[in-house]
């Protein structure tokens, strides 16, 4: 793949003229946190069919698994083979990036995790409400003082109490975690005895909004992402039926920390985070050759300056670089050979600094006016920076590039 077929284009333009009538009227509000991001999702998906395209799916693979077939099936939260859900990303990022993560954290972390852990009926019972958006569902892995060691430095537990499990600890930085009808939430299991807690076993269990010892904090204020709420999870002495625990059984085999069901959760992340670097730069390089074109001094548009014309280069030569990577993974997942977390680790450290030198370089190329929100520039220079730490910070890819690397 070296360029975006026909019918691609005509999605993109399609969503192109929903984002321009249903989407940039209400940045403002969006980017403020006044308005949650829900509604708007939800229309996006009905006006394109994607929720019924992706209950459709759900329903055929969910059958085929009640009569121990494989079903052909297998979408609804989109997936690295899918140009259409890369589209979806890329055009959406460059205008309201908070709106394309809350949708992904949703639709494809959470429903993934209970579609790969879950049983059939955990399935049927949170995966149809799941990857519609009629409810919105949160990921919570990350801790206060975990960070980038999400599950070594996992202090939040379980213990059995008879039939049930009981649920204590804290989550942070959880998108969607204000607003969440459905988590997924991962636990080290207090089962007595004196294993250190690093090397516990790391079980998931899925939540409802509501339960007694849950509470969702109200949303973070942040520099950017504004438009996607984060906030904070606790539970106190949450007691959960086994039914909850994902897989119905503590037998993890030789993962026994969950990172393997992480670690595919992480490689399509950083994956994602191409697509929407991809966006950023996209937006960014389009509002800086308009106002090469438009601003004048010393009688001439500044685009003919060298210095000007230096800075939109460099933004095409990111632009091809990030685009190649993204059809590239595309490709590559169609034949079967998906890109290896070391690899997503390098899309996403190149992609997200890249989309950060570009939009830093849109602000200085629109001067005083990129230092004001009403020209946008600012807007991505801040979610861009957002990219260099979303989904692990870069300094965390580094040493999966390199292991990868090391392990030849």
């Amino acid at each position: 793949m070296f360029e975006w077929s026909d019918e691609d284009l005509m999605v993109r333009d399609a969503l192109r003229a929903f984002v321009d009538k249903e989407i940039r009227p209400h940045i403002d509000e969006l980017e403020t946190g006044v308005l949650p991001p829900y509604d708007i999702t939800r229309k996006l998906l009905s006006t394109f069919g994607v929720d019924a395209m992706a209950a459709e799916a759900l329903e055929k693979e969910l059958e085929a698994e009640a009569a121990g077939t494989k079903s052909s099936g297998g979408g609804g939260g989109g997936n690295m083979s899918s140009s259409m859900f890369m589209i979806l990303n890329i055009e959406l990022a460059g205008v309201c990036l908070g709106l394309v993560g809350s949708m992904g954290v949703s639709m494809g972390l959470t429903a993934s995790t209970i579609r790969g852990k879950g049983t059939l009926a955990q399935k049927k019972r949170w995966l149809p409400e799941l990857v519609t958006m009629e409810k919105v569902g949160a990921w919570a892995i990350t801790e206060p003082d975990s960070g980038s060691d999400a599950l070594g430095g996992m202090k939040t537990t379980v213990r059995r109490d008879g039939d049930e499990y009981v649920l204590n600890g804290q989550k942070t930085f959880i998108t969607n975690g204000p607003y969440a009808d459905t988590i997924v939430v991962f636990a080290k299991l207090d089962d007595g005895s004196d294993t250190p807690i690093r090397d516990r076993k790391v079980l998931s269990f899925v939540l409802d909004k509501g339960m007694p010892g849950l509470t969702q904090g109200k949303p973070f204020k942040k520099m950017g992402m504004m438009s996607s709420p984060t906030g904070e999870l606790f539970f106190d002495n949450v007691r959960l039926g086994a039914d909850r625990l994902l897989g119905e059984t503590e037998d993890t085999g030789t993962d026994t920390r969950g990172g393997e069901g992480a670690k595919a959760g992480f490689t399509a992340e950083r994956v994602g985070i191409a697509a929407l670097s991809l966006g950023i730069i996209n937006e960014a390089q389009r509002l800086s050759i308009d106002y090469a074109r438009n601003r004048t001094l010393w009688g001439q548009e500044i685009g003919q300056f060298q210095l000007i014309q230096l800075k939109l280069a460099e933004m095409e030569v990111a632009r091809i670089n990030v685009q190649n990577m993204l059809f590239n993974a595309i490709e590559r997942t169609k034949a079967g050979k998906p890109p290896s977390l070391a690899e997503a680790s390098a899309m996403k450290l190149y992609s997200s600094r890249a989309a950060t030198e570009v939009a830093m370089e849109a602000v200085q190329l629109f001067g005083g006016n990129g230092y004001m929100a009403e020209y946008r520039v600012e807007q991505l220079a801040r979610d861009a920076k957002s990219l260099m730490i979303y989904a692990g910070s870069n300094e965390i890819q580094v040493t999966h590039v390199a292991k990868g690397l090391l392990r030849g």
